[in-house]
């Protein structure tokens, strides 16, 4: 999965801008390039979508033969998910938001976000801790403008997020795709943490 976010969308932490970066003979990448190398190395199943002047999702499914993660992708009202990983405790937190028993992981990411975004005042730490399991996700909200990233705390899922060459946001599960676009500017996701672009 890749998640590009244009710079005022999305303003990368200080410290994922190396200044070798800028002074190596390996420049950052623009997202286009980005996007474009991504979708090369990925099966046929790969598919983009973009929001021009603010963001570009790209997602392929994970061979199955090889796994026994779940890679998801999910869109509702505007809000799109992509989503890594497995909640062990799925099942009890649909009875709790009163979801679908058909609804997946990443259905159920949207509707925890919408929680947080119309019902509040539940704390984002609050929600993140009730969820177990090994997971990682990407949440824009094109309506608001928001991008909500969280990482679980096992480690067992593994996030990576960079600078591209015109001060973007590069996050993915690929650390050769990040590696390779963002030069010596990324890091890997903090375990345990969350990101939100209105609080950081």
């Amino acid at each position: 999965m890749l998640a590009i976010f244009n710079k005022g969308l999305v303003d990368a932490p200080q410290e994922l801008n190396s200044p070798v970066s800028l002074q190596g003979s390996k420049k950052p990448k623009q997202p286009e390039q980005t996007l474009k190398d991504f979708m090369s190395c990925q099966p046929t199943d790969g598919f983009s979508i973009g929001f021009p002047n603010k963001a570009c999702l790209a997602f392929a499914p994970l061979d199955r033969a090889y796994t026994t993660s779940q890679r998801l992708f999910c869109g509702v009202d505007g809000i799109y998910c992509m989503f890594l990983g497995t909640l062990q405790n799925l099942c009890s937190l649909i009875r709790q938001y009163g979801l679908s028993k058909t609804a997946n992981d990443a259905m159920f990411v949207i509707e925890a976000y919408r929680t947080l975004r119309d019902r509040g005042p539940y704390p984002a730490h609050q929600v993140l801790r009730d969820m177990d399991g090994s997971f990682g996700f990407v949440v824009y909200d094109t309506k608001a403008s928001t991008v909500f990233v969280a990482l679980s705390a096992d480690e067992g899922v593994k996030l990576y997020w960079g600078v591209g060459g015109d001060g973007s946001v590069v996050i993915s599960d690929n650390l050769e795709v990040i590696k390779g676009s963002c030069a010596k500017s990324f890091a890997p996701f903090p375990a345990g943490c969350m990101y939100h672009n209105e609080g950081g």
